[in-house]
């Protein structure tokens, strides 16, 4: 069926070693539905296994959905598919970005640009609706990311959209990121683009994105989208009472409340009570930098930003005149671990207080924690979602840093001003990292990279604080705190910290256990799909549906592409929908935007293809068909934690060995996969279109037998 809304129905394709730039039609990708289903496409069929992340036979791929552009409700993410530096194996793994990269990229006429090759030089690329060239980038090389993106945006006008790499990138930092916008970024693919040898891609585009269905109905269905919506990760109650609401979370991020202020904004901006009725008034539910930065952060915020398309706005801008001494620009933007990935390479050492001279200790945390995001959103250095800071702390502690690092160079750390909780520490810190600078740089390999080289054993892997999730390297993101075995089982299954809300976000959403269990029952077959917090049930046939469930929603809001902070709405801030959202969403825009009528069941088939062929891709590089004891694995803290309570008693998050065993198993039969391997197997390729990739795993002998 030809293109008729939604995508831009061009796929670009550049080689940096020749200079060719060709085009693609999108239908050849549809269904794979945009985004992150394009890339795996491509690395599926185009990057040999056993290539390296930083090899020339490597490709990189920005790709967006069919919804991004549209309008759509939090649909401004751009999704990037190459294989991963810091994973041990460089299997296939994903970062996103949030602003408007995405949307001028359709806006210019593209769903996704295919990067592969290497240039012999430093160059960016530029895109002007249809017209591509390749640029040379001296001038920005040796550059950081906001200096880059501030030149090339002079170069082609303010209404254009520059993502860039900084100085990790380019020396080939395994945790590096590509960064676009004030504040946005993503982690871990900057060294690809370094390997490549671009410095940047600037686009802008003059066109629009076409949607298929009545106007009319694309308007009523946001604006009924906007009416269940609730704050950031879909929290849909007040972290205080407020008159107008039932219920209310101490951990909402829903924080809007009478006297609170974006103080920094001329005049100060009252957030006040949002109700739920008052759309106008969406973007202030989320006072994020309370909850980042501290009890100062409203001290200093300037208004909160976001992405395209999106009501939420979840990025705190902020003006910081201290930092005017550390000579950096006194407006930061950023958003969680863009704060608290810097300071945590501090904090452990400081007793987790900041001392910037003639400041109180609030204040000083406002400055260290926006000092240490602009040097290493600067530098373009990726914090693999704070794990940096944990190996600092835990390599120190140990005496592993005196053991490895030559006696002049520990000595040449000024171990006074970190413990200090002095913020000028971080200048040394993100230098040393991204400029290879003595043996300490290599807290930038990752984790698994630092364990090997300096042979850091089993008690690094099993240590709890480290958080350390599998010997793949990445840490924990919403995993066993996240109703248990549905976490841990979804944490277990990517290539780095599985970048999935879509379970964290229904389990936070700030609602009482019982009304989530009667909202779980009816999704999910069973109310025993969601436990109390810290009060884990052994697992079952619900929360494998659970998860899986979960898993298959993060795949297809990557591809449509929209915010899976945000989506899919399953429930919402209103008593008289009983709470219930609507978790058919994602199929009526994608119906309304395409123009090609698919049911909610049909489009999560289809996104189930994807993270089956992402399960395939990481068979086909680890080379082995035993992803269960390969992959699969935790480090044991897991099930070794709380070492005076057992598994299943409220009031620990310890998980249970067998159980783990069970959870897996469940889950593979959930997927169609091998139980005793967890690899998809023939029938299962087969049924989900993907025969030619059982074929090739045939030849490959990576077909469970």
């Amino acid at each position: 069926m030809a293109i008729n809304g939604g995508w831009a129905g061009k796929t670009l394709r550049v080689n940096l070693s020749t200079g060719n730039i060709t085009t693609i039609n999108t239908e050849n990708f549809k269904r794979y539905i945009g985004g992150m289903g394009i890339g795996y496409k491509v690395l599926w069929d185009e990057v040999p296994a056993g290539t390296k992340a930083f090899d020339e036979a490597n490709k990189i791929v920005f790709g967006v959905g069919p919804l991004t552009g549209t309008g759509a409700i939090c649909s401004g993410r751009t999704n990037i598919t190459s294989l991963l530096p810091s994973n041990p194996y460089n299997a296939v793994s994903d970062s996103h970005m949030g602003g408007h990269f995405g949307v001028e990229l359709k806006y210019a006429g593209w769903d996704a640009i295919i990067v592969e090759g290497k240039s012999s030089r430093p160059v960016w690329l530029k895109i002007v609706n249809d017209k591509v060239t390749i640029e040379d980038a001296g001038l920005f090389w040796g550059k950081g990311t906001f200096d880059t993106i501030a030149g090339i945006t002079a170069m082609m006008g303010q209404e254009s959209q520059v993502a860039a790499i900084g100085q990790a990138g380019e020396n080939l930092v395994n945790l590096s990121v590509i960064r676009t916008g004030p504040s946005h970024s993503a982690g871990g693919h900057g060294g690809v683009l370094g390997s490549k040898m671009l410095k940047a891609i600037g686009i802008m585009g003059s066109g629009a994105v076409k949607i298929a269905g009545d106007k009319m109905k694309w308007h009523e269905l946001n604006q009924y989208t906007l009416s269940i919506v609730g704050a950031n990760n879909q929290h849909v109650v007040p972290r205080t009472p407020q008159p107008w609401a039932e219920y209310n979370h101490p951990g909402s991020r829903w924080t809007a409340k009478e006297g609170l202020y974006w103080e920094k904004a001329d005049p100060p901006i009252e957030t006040g009570i949002c109700t739920p009725e008052e759309n106008h008034k969406i973007g202030f539910r989320t006072m994020k930098s309370m909850l980042d930065i501290g009890k100062n952060g409203p001290k200093y915020t300037v208004r909160m930003g976001g992405c395209a398309s999106c009501p939420i706005r979840c990025k705190s801008h902020l003006e910081v005149p201290q930092l005017e001494r550390y000579g950096v620009p006194t407006h930061v933007a950023n958003t969680c671990m863009g704060f608290y990935t810097p300071w945590g390479v501090i904090a452990p050492f400081s007793g987790n207080k900041a001392n910037v001279p003639g400041e109180s200790e609030d204040d000083s945390l406002v400055i260290a924690k926006a000092l240490g995001t602009y040097i290493a959103d600067d530098y373009g250095v990726w914090g693999n979602y704070g794990q940096i800071g944990r190996d600092f702390h835990w390599t120190y502690k140990n005496d592993v840093l005196k053991r490895v690092l030559p006696a002049a160079e520990y000595n040449s750390i000024n171990w006074e001003q970190l413990k200090a909780g002095d913020p000028e520490f971080f200048k040394d810190f993100y230098r040393r990292i991204t400029f290879k600078e003595g043996e300490l740089s290599h807290l930038g390999d990752g984790a698994f990279q630092i364990s090997e080289r300096w042979n850091l054993g089993e008690d690094y892997w099993t240590y709890k604080g480290n958080k350390l999730w599998t010997k793949m390297g990445y840490p924990v993101h919403h995993s066993n705190e996240s109703d248990g075995q549905v976490g841990a089982v979804i944490s277990v299954l990517f290539n780095r910290d599985a970048q999935c809300h879509t379970h964290q976000n229904f389990i936070g959403s700030g609602l009482p256990t019982d009304l989530q269990k009667e909202i779980a029952a009816e999704m999910w077959g069973g109310p025993e799909a969601i436990d109390a917090p810290a009060d884990y049930k052994p697992m079952t046939r619900a929360k494998a549906k659970f998860a899986k469930w979960s898993v298959v929603r993060n795949l297809l809001h990557d591809s449509l592409t929209v915010c899976n902070w945000m989506w899919p709405f399953i429930t919402s801030p209103l008593k008289d929908r009983n709470y219930r959202g609507n978790t058919a969403l994602e199929s009526l825009y994608y119906t309304e935007a395409t123009g090609e009528t698919i049911t909610e069941d049909e489009l999560d088939l289809q996104a189930e293809r994807l993270f089956t062929l992402h399960r395939a891709l990481t068979v086909k590089q680890m080379g082995t068909v035993d992803m269960r004891n390969k992959h699969d694995q935790l480090t044991g803290w897991q099930f070794d934690m709380d070492p005076d309570k057992k598994a299943f008693t409220p009031g620990t998050i310890k998980l249970d060995r067998d159980d783990f065993e069970t959870t897996l198993t469940m889950f593979y039969e959930e997927m169609g996969w091998d139980a005793k391997t967890g690899s998809p197997t023939r029938a299962t390729l087969d049924k989900l279109g993907l025969g030619y990739v059982a074929d090739e795993l045939e030849v490959l002998k990576l077909l469970p037998v």
